[in-house]
């Protein structure tokens, strides 16, 4: 895929990039933590989640069938995925602020195949990282691999539709979907956990307000850290991204 030394120098930054702000950290923070959802909960958001994961299935079923080639690209937006979301910044109680890193596949692939990929990368960081956990995978799911991707792709698309500069749609796709996870998070612990005075409501204004002092710069990063992504893909796999029908469909008016 990488023709010249200087186009694998680009990917090779980006990388750095990604595992610089990706290394996993010391602190016993986590996406939701293991037990701190009711039983009643967790089950629900599992299965909010049931459709969104079996659509993501056969959309990656019908890439592997009529576009082989482009699974690898699927397999690296796993992977960077993995790495960026394996920060772990400890924000709520039993609970982190991190990036996402599943705005890059939602641009590529669309929003269904994020769902299971992120299914994925919650799955082994809860089983080898302790970041996450089984009970709670439901609701990290819907918040990381399914709410947030929805956003990004819905960003995407509508930053084509009005002609935004691609790098700039690339920059802002990837850094709200961020941003609007973690909405989702605070108020899937607001849910669990309503404030004795202000219910539901006020509960996620005090778990938004304490997230946006870590997640709205690390939003900013992850949104130039994709661009980069972005970036070094045009000039090594240039190929591969003609196939891509989200890629095209959103970058068709750029």
């Amino acid at each position: 895929m990488m023709k010249t030394k200087q186009e694998q120098g680009l990917l090779t930054l980006v990388l750095v990039l990604a595992l610089a702000f990706g290394v996993p950290q010391s602190a016993g923070a986590m996406h939701i933590a293991e037990g701190y959802l009711p039983a009643a909960t967790c089950i629900s958001w599992g299965a909010i989640c049931l459709p969104f994961v079996v659509w993501g299935l056969i959309k990656i079923r019908r890439l592997a069938q009529r576009q082989k080639s482009a699974l690898v690209l699927l397999a690296m937006a796993g992977a960077f995925a993995f790495v960026l979301s394996a920060l772990k910044i400890p924000s709520v109680s039993a609970s982190s602020s991190h990036p996402t890193g599943t705005g890059l596949g939602a641009i590529l692939f669309g929003p269904a195949p994020m769902a299971v990929l992120g299914l994925i990368v919650l799955l082994f960081q809860a089983l080898l990282l302790a970041h996450g956990g089984l009970t709670t995978l439901g609701a990290n799911t819907f918040s990381m691999a399914i709410a947030g991707p929805l956003v990004s792709w819905g960003v995407w698309r509508a930053c084509g539709a009005l002609r935004v500069n691609r790098r700039v749609s690339v920059f802002l796709a990837a850094a709200l979907g961020d941003l609007f996870t973690y909405c989702v998070t605070s108020l899937q612990l607001a849910l669990a956990h309503p404030s004795p005075t202000g219910g539901v409501a006020g509960a996620a204004v005090e778990f938004l307000g304490v997230f946006a002092l870590t997640q709205i710069p690390l939003a900013v990063i992850e949104g130039l850290v994709t661009a980069a992504a972005v970036l070094a893909l045009e000039q090594c796999a240039q190929p591969e991204l003609r196939l891509l029908k989200s890629w095209n469909e959103g970058r068709a008016a750029q």
